[in-house]
């Protein structure tokens, strides 16, 4: 089969279209790699800064990971210093997988007696009036200072410590359950996440001197 003068100008004119197209979004790729990797950095600095007590150190770039169950990619968590460079608190993301409207993604920050320090919704799709609730920091701060040991974790109707929203129960029982399961999994890991990496290997450095 052959092709015709235009019919090759055609040919000719689309694949020129792909190949700057296909350039063109390459260049944009990597112009806006870094400006979109620092606004993703930003905004997890600005979550952390809401939940985590002053500290003197970044703690972006002072992590954990810990791979848990039924969690396809490695947790990281987010470790607070004092000004003498000791833990005062850890912070990471957690999921209420059972909302209303589908995920719930929460930043929780817990102290070093297994205590909240603040929490923080991060992602939801919940019904605007009514389980949006859970973004008031009023109800946020209803866990400050609660621990596995001084709390009823569940809402109200279910005999907890938590208030419901009228005609919205099922949010707020999906955010204090996976809460109370991020304190768990907090009090299994405490070993390691309070294990202060920065020390052994002073320890080290010190002791091949």
């Amino acid at each position: 089969m052959k092709f015709s003068k235009e019919q090759w100008r055609m040919v000719t004119a689309l694949l020129l279209v792909a190949v700057l197209s296909t350039t063109f979004l390459g260049i944009t790729n990597i112009l806006t790699r870094a400006p979109i990797a620092e606004a993703e950095r930003q905004a997890l600095m600005d979550a952390l800064m809401q939940v985590l007590p002053k500290h003197n150190n970044d703690p972006i770039q002072d992590t954990r990971q810990i791979s848990l169950p039924k969690h396809k990619q490695a947790t990281t968590f987010y470790i607070s210093r004092n000004q003498n460079q000791s833990i005062n608190a850890i912070a990471w993301e957690t999921i209420a997988p059972d909302g209303y409207n589908g995920s719930i993604r929460i930043l929780m920050a817990v102290r070093p007696n297994g205590s909240l320090n603040a929490v923080r919704i991060t992602y939801h799709q919940e019904t605007p009036g009514l389980g949006d609730g859970i973004m008031n920091l009023s109800w946020l701060d209803a866990f400050v200072g609660k621990s596995l040991s001084n709390a009823h974790w569940a809402v109200k109707k279910d005999g907890g410590d938590f208030d419901q929203f009228t005609g919205a129960t099922i949010t707020p029982r999906a955010v204090v359950k996976a809460i109370k399961k991020g304190l768990e999994m907090f009090a299994k890991q405490r070993a390691y996440l309070f294990e202060d990496k920065k020390e052994v290997a002073k320890e080290l450095k010190d002791a091949l001197r």
